[in-house]
């Protein structure tokens, strides 16, 4: 009977709203709960220790396990700083003209950033490259171009447009009055296995160099490659650079039509001097292996079949093909045209300027002649495969209206395809085949 009351007492005294209640706490249970959080805490320290031990593992730093991803690849360690660094730095920065630019150019062992550094370094203006010599594709024709490029007197800093330091100190030791931004990641079809990589050099990056820039007393003017890609599914012809560019067919398109955005932003905001280029599809010498004309080339002379796309109902697909130094002469165009930029530490003072101009040829060549001429120079019959155009962001043509480079740059494309097709192929045959490489 005690015990029942004693159970009524305990009972009696439960609150009556669930979730109120509370244990009386005893020495006992604090004891027990302390050694428990004890346990625990030993425990997560334990683990805390263990993925710190696999990062440092797994680090770039260690030679054995360099990352492969190219969206990843900013994690390397470079090898930059220091005073004998410093003097190769500011003696390729040098500059020899009496009127001439310090020009700090991204990309400089890309196609065109090679092209445009050499021609910049040729008129006397101070240059200095800055790559991270990714394998995308080849690094070892990245290597041979800043070879060629250090026998004009161009140095090359490896490093990577998203390493804030790296910028700063570039910065630090030569005050650039320009920047030729090409640095970024290319390839239509190559952004649905990599998509990260696009991210990552052509928004990402591009946002780390209008930072770096934006807080610089003087500010630089800035030139930077946008892409014809941008004029997506737009069927206007030619294009304008007044039409829309709001339906990207592929990511890469869409990335660089977000720097353009990200440019506006920065010019209204921090008074940056921002010029885009949209290239039509650029070719010549020490090109891409990734553009059909290369890629071409070295199929047809190993007796492979080579793709040639063609729309529905059989239609064709053609490019606005513009050769690599009719691209030099607009680059250069938009460089000695850029206005100065308006901010100073991070503030606007003024209105600044902003433009985008295409770069193209305006004579737009299906690919199916593209191959007829490659087979000419060559002297080697295409085994052409016929093939529906895949769904992968190519689009059928591209067609530049080039009035307003013509008006403002004073760009006139004057190379045809045959006569740029002719020099790439000579460099193409003398380089692989003429000791460096033989053609696989």
């Amino acid at each position: 009977m005690s015990q029942l009351k004693q159970m009524s007492h305990n009972d009696n005294s439960a609150p009556s709203t669930p979730g109120k209640f509370k244990i009386e706490k005893s020495p006992y249970f604090n004891r027990t709960r302390w050694h428990s959080s004890l346990a625990k805490l030993t425990l997560w320290s334990f683990a805390f220790l263990a993925v710190i031990l696999i990062f440092f593992l797994r680090s770039p730093s260690s030679s054995a396990s360099l990352p492969t991803d190219p969206s990843r690849r900013s994690l390397r360690t470079y090898n930059w700083g220091g005073s004998a660094w410093e003097k190769r730095v500011r003696s390729s920065a040098h500059v020899r003209s009496r009127n001439g630019m310090t020009v700090l150019v991204t990309g400089a062992a890309g196609f065109v950033g090679t092209h445009v550094a050499s021609a910049l370094k040729r008129r006397g203006d101070g240059v200095l490259g800055l790559d991270n010599f990714n394998d995308y594709y080849d690094p070892s024709l990245k290597r041979a171009r800043q070879a060629l490029l250090e026998r004009t007197g161009v140095y090359i800093v490896e490093g990577d447009i998203n390493d804030e330091a790296l910028l700063r100190k570039l910065f630090e030791v030569v005050p650039f009055t320009h920047v030729m931004h090409l640095a970024a990641q290319a390839g239509v079809r190559y952004a649905m296995e990599n998509p990260g990589s696009y991210v990552h050099s052509n928004i990402a990056g591009f946002v780390n160099l209008l930072e770096v820039c934006k807080s610089l007393n003087p500010q630089p003017a800035i030139v930077w490659a946008s892409s014809s890609s941008v004029y997506g599914l737009n069927t206007k012809v030619p294009f304008s650079e007044r039409d829309r560019t709001d339906q990207p067919a592929s990511l890469y398109a869409a990335t660089k039509k977000a720097g353009e955005e990200i440019a506006h932003t920065y010019n209204h905001i921090y008074g940056l001097s921002l010029t885009g280029l949209r290239f039509f599809t650029v070719y010549g010498p020490w090109g891409r292996p990734d553009m059909a004309y290369f890629f071409f080339t070295k199929d047809i002379l190993k007796g492979k079949s080579i793709p040639v796309f063609e729309a529905a109902n059989h239609g064709t697909v053609a490019r606005d093909f513009t050769y690599i130094d009719d691209i030099v002469r607009g680059c250069l165009g938009a460089l000695d045209t850029a206005e100065k930029s308006t901010g100073s530490g991070g503030k606007k003072k003024g209105p600044a300027q902003l433009r985008v101009f295409n770069l193209g040829n305006t004579s737009p060549v299906p690919v199916s002649e593209l191959v007829s001429i490659l087979e000419r120079l060559l002297k080697v019959k295409a085994k052409r495969n016929i093939m529906r155009l895949p769904r992968n962001g190519d689009v059928q043509f591209t067609h530049a209206n080039i009035s307003y480079a013509q008006r403002e740059l004073g760009y006139k494309p004057t190379t045809d395809l045959q006569t740029g097709l002719k020099k790439f192929v000579r460099w193409y045959l003398n380089y692989y085949s003429g000791g460096k490489k033989a053609v696989e």
